[in-house]
C-alpha cells in the first residue's frame, strides 16, 4: 500500500465520523442548520482530499470546495458534484460556525445527497 492510498483511507475514516455526525444531528431540533452543515461540509471536503491523496493531487491547506474541485478536474478527476453546488456548502466550514445568522442557502435534503455522492464517489476511487 502506497503512502498516498494511506492517507486516502484515512481522509475517508475521518470523513466516515462526520458524517455519522450529520445524519444524526440532520433532524434533531436541537442542533442548529448551521452545526449539522459544518460536519457535512467536512464530510465532503475529506472525500475530495482523499481522491487528491489516492491520485498524489497536492493542495493547498484550504477548506474550500470549490478550489479543491476545480483543482481536481484541472487534473482530469470528474467530480459528482456541480461546482455551484459544492460552493453553498463552503460558509460552513468556518464562517457560520462564528455567526448565528441562519442564511438558508440549502436544504437539508441537499446537504445529504450531496454528502452520499461525494463519499460513494471517493470510495469508489480509493478502494
Amino acid at each position: 500500500m502506497t503512502p498516498g492510498h494511506e492517507e486516502a483511507l484515512r481522509a475517508l475514516r475521518m470523513a466516515d465520523r462526520d458524517i455519522v455526525a450529520f445524519k444524526k444531528m440532520k433532524n434533531d431540533p436541537d442542533f442548529h442548520f448551521a452545526t449539522t452543515c459544518f460536519h457535512a461540509q467536512q464530510a465532503v471536503e475529506k472525500s475530495m482530499k482523499a481522491v487528491m491523496f489516492k491520485r498524489g493531487i497536492l493542495f493547498p491547506p484550504i477548506h474550500d470546495l470549490t478550489r479543491l474541485a476545480l483543482a481536481l478536474q484541472e487534473h482530469g478527476v470528474a467530480v459528482p458534484c456541480a461546482v455551484d453546488d459544492l460552493r453553498k456548502l463552503n460558509p460552513f466550514a468556518v464562517t457560520f460556525r462564528y455567526d448565528d445568522t441562519d442564511i438558508p442557502l440549502i436544504s437539508s435534503a441537499e446537504v445529504e445527497k450531496m454528502v452520499d455522492a461525494m463519499r460513494h464517489w471517493a470510495g469508489e476511487v480509493v478502494k
